[in-house]
């Protein structure tokens, strides 16, 4: 090989130089990492633990019944029909025909429902349970000619608590006076006749 066709040699440079290492730095750091993995491991555990301790979603309450009828009403079948093993509350209301109204005497009243009454009452049951944490449900209206001291509206609620039975009677009970479409014919001892609640 002929010296004029020789490659120079590059030059050799001095490397630059490196910071110390700072062992403890490394070692801290080392640490820090380890107690952030831990602690990740520590959440997921803990959010696993309780995922399995969560109650799952409550189904809504069993509608047992929701009717308009013009059959005599027992809140007693109602209570029956919502009880079970599970319910440590049967709260029952009944809608009694009083004698009396704003001072002036009663002697019978008669109900009429719009055809569509029953399936607004199924609704609105529906309603209610799906709202209320309870076990079961049940709302029956009465139509015709009562007389004092039948029982026109009846519900019924299963619960395991009280409190949300309490609660969820009254909505229920609320609601189908807001908005079942029944009105009252009442008849006063004086012979006169009035319509309560009548659009």
């Amino acid at each position: 090989m002929a010296p004029e066709d020789a490659t120079p040699p590059e030059p050799v440079t001095a490397p630059e130089p490196v910071a110390p290492v700072d062992g403890a730095a490394l070692a801290d750091r080392a640490v820090l990492a380890d107690r952030a993995v831990l602690a990740d491991r520590a959440v997921l555990a803990d959010r696993a633990v309780l995922a399995d301790r969560a109650e799952p979603a409550a189904a809504p309450a069993a509608v047992v019944r929701a009717e308009v009828t013009s059959l005599p009403v027992d809140p007693d079948d109602l209570a029956r029909a919502v009880a079970g093993p599970g319910a440590g509350a049967v709260v029952t209301f009944s809608g009694v025909v009083r004698d009396h109204d704003e001072g002036r005497p009663v002697s019978a009243l008669t109900y009429v429902a719009h055809p569509s009454a029953g399936e607004v009452l199924a609704a609105v049951a529906a309603d209610v349970a799906a709202s209320a944490p309870v076990a079961a449900l049940a709302a029956v209206h009465r139509v015709g000619d009562l007389t004092i001291g039948d029982c026109a509206l009846a519900v019924a609620v299963a619960s395991p608590h009280r409190a949300e039975a309490f609660a969820a009677a009254a909505a229920l009970v609320d609601e189908v006076k807001r908005r079942l479409p029944v009105w009252k014919r009442q008849v006063l001892m004086d012979g006169a006749e009035e319509w309560v609640a009548c659009p």
